[in-house]
């Protein structure tokens, strides 16, 4: 099978630093979804969605938007995409689900509240196959979260304090990191560290197997 090239429909540099040094290069392209619109559409339908599903229904919107503006565009870059990936992270915590905090205020409020107890992080994946029927493809459409239980570590206010002020907490679901500046504060995970950092590489190797492509094929050529 010759080499899948996969579109990443994410700004995350977390997520591509993390395929990258699973081998896989990526394509970026971000999304224009309004994830609080694409929410409130959603439970104007369906009603309050659990977590898991808020996770796995802003990746849907975010590979649905970027697929649409690749069929859209002209000209042949149009179809050199095999895959779209869509990633999407929240926070759960006491069933409430936090995503990016506003602002430095809403940050520190919600270190505050994290600080010596445990959460679970979802993240959502969906990938949609875009290959035509002579290259394998089947026009298919995949997605599932997975989630893990991270346990935080007691923060003084003074250590939540320097770290808001470092600007990471506002840059990231749930206003932490494991693989940057928030790591010390992280006490311990149950489950896949790549879920928390915002793309769970086990999941993705299951859902490409769905498609009928093997994780090597993503590496591209040697």
């Amino acid at each position: 099978m010759p080499a899948v090239t996969l579109l990443l429909a994410s700004a995350s540099p977390a997520r591509l630093t993390t395929l990258r040094a699973a081998g896989v290069e990526p394509v970026v392209q971000v999304s224009s979804v309004d994830e609080d619109a694409a929410l409130d559409e959603a439970e104007e339908t369906h009603g309050p969605l659990a977590p898991a599903d808020v996770a796995l229904l802003l990746a849907r919107a975010k590979a649905d938007d970027v697929v649409a503006a690749l069929d859209a565009a002209p000209g042949a870059d149009a179809s050199r995409t095999d895959l779209v990936l869509g990633c999407d992270s929240v926070l759960e915590l006491d069933t409430e689900v936090h995503g990016k905090p506003a602002d430095a205020s809403e940050a520190r409020a919600r270190w505050r509240r994290m600080r010596g107890r445990s959460g679970v992080l979802h993240t959502g994946h969906w990938l949609v196959d875009r290959r035509d029927g002579a290259s394998g493809g089947s026009g298919g459409l995949v997605g599932a979260t997975a989630s893990t239980t991270v346990h935080f570590a007691d923060l003084t206010d003074e250590e939540i304090d320097a770290y808001v002020a470092t600007g990471e907490p506002l840059r990231v679901a749930g206003a932490f990191t494991i693989d940057g500046l928030g790591g010390p504060y992280v006490a311990g995970i149950e489950g896949d560290p790549s879920t928390v950092v915002g793309v769970s590489l086990p999941l993705l190797r299951d859902l490409t197997a769905e498609l009928g492509i093997r994780w090597h094929d993503l590496r591209g050529p040697a």
